[in-house]
């Protein structure tokens, strides 16, 4: 009888399970369900995008629920609705992310051609590789690269598809592209970024390898107990949760 499949497990887990999913896509679609159908109206568009914001963090917190998940997608919809209430435009509502795609696809590939991608840092520190310690394996580093450029096109993408619908004015499509290309497509990038940076001997035997060399060769055995193998893929997933949650 096999276990439960890590990185499923971790994939749920990233995007919040199915109460994140709704977390991350309601706001951003109610806000282009409700300018579309509504007659084009912004205000009421953007406070029937910032209520379901709001209702959604004040359940998850009754509940117990992670902070992070709560207030990361709370902030998100708040400055998006900040920059079109000032603006005046109901296309600016997702001008915050098309910045921050931009951003991070020139990031993200900035580092993988520099042969010191972003996900090495993260990857390397949450599988015990060390912060830079695996750029002495040429292995980890073609792995960590080729998953960084996997973001940065994702990234890309994103810009590249929704920033023609926003000098065009086209709400409508901007916000189906949006929604399209948030979730759906981040958990699409996350598992395979799950399987390109897979240690050869697995997460269990990566997290067991860093437990012993950190605990020293008297008690390195001891250091090794209580650990599942989602515990890493879990630690790598959530660092990418904040930016499904944003509009």
């Amino acid at each position: 009888m096999t276990g439960p499949d890590p990185q499923r497990l971790d994939l749920a887990a990233a995007i919040g399970g199915p109460r994140g999913l709704v977390e991350s896509a309601l706001p951003g679609t109610l806000f282009v369900l409700v300018y579309t159908l509504g007659g084009h109206h912004l205000t009421p568009s953007l406070v029937v995008a910032v209520g379901s914001a709001l209702l959604l963090a004040a359940v998850r917190l009754a509940a117990r629920g992670t902070v992070q998940y709560a207030l990361s997608g709370l902030l998100g919809v708040l400055v998006s609705a900040g920059v079109a209430w000032w603006t005046g435009s109901a296309r600016d509502f997702y001008a915050p992310g098309l910045v921050r795609n931009g951003a991070f696809a020139v990031v993200y590939a900035g580092s993988a051609l520099a042969r010191w991608p972003v996900l090495g840092f993260f990857g390397g520190t949450l599988l015990g590789e060390g912060t830079t310690e695996w750029r002495q394996r040429p292995d980890r580093v073609r792995a960590y690269s080729l998953a960084t450029w996997l973001w940065a096109g994702m990234f890309a993408l994103r810009l590249g598809v929704q920033l023609p619908f926003y000098l065009a004015d086209r709400v409508d499509a901007l916000g189906t592209a949006n929604v399209l290309l948030g979730v759906p497509l981040y958990a699409l990038v996350l598992l395979a970024t799950l399987r390109i940076v897979r240690p050869a001997g697995g997460y269990r035997a990566a997290r067991e390898a860093a437990a012993q060399r950190s605990a020293g060769p008297e008690d390195g055995a001891e250091g090794t107990t209580g650990e599942t193998p989602q515990d890493e893929p879990h630690a790598l997933a959530g660092e990418g949760q904040a930016d499904a949650e944003r509009p």
